[in-house]
């Protein structure tokens, strides 16, 4: 299964999982938000269903993934935009979108101030 980990972490925590990728060892696919605010603001409501709909989903045109979310083409052609931007989807060569996944996992964890 080709799974990706969304996840708040320091700058730290990615460069030494960047030093343990560089020396061999598998560090899984990840893709790391500064903040869970920066998270939340990336991933809204409206894009987190945008992301259900394209896992596993394979390539899709804008408008066919806006007819399965039953949402105007151009509110989700922002979402896409925003999405392509933090680099959660991909662009494909014929210009479909995708998220490369067949599962999302989210680790972040509140701490009292």
């Amino acid at each position: 299964m080709n799974s990706v980990t969304l996840e708040v972490c320091s700058r730290e925590r990615i460069n030494d999982r960047f030093l343990r990728a560089f020396e061999g060892e598998p560090q899984g696919q990840f893709i790391s938000f500064e903040s869970p605010e920066l998270l939340f603001k990336v991933i809204s409501g409206k894009r987190w269903d945008l992301l259900k709909v394209m896992t596993g989903a394979g390539p899709l045109t804008i408008r066919e993934a806006a007819r399965r979310m039953h949402r105007d083409v151009k509110a989700v052609h922002g979402d896409v935009h925003a999405l392509l931007n933090a680099g959660l989807l991909q662009k494909t060569e014929k210009g479909r979108i995708v998220f490369p996944y067949d599962s999302v996992h989210v680790d972040f964890m509140l701490q009292a101030a």
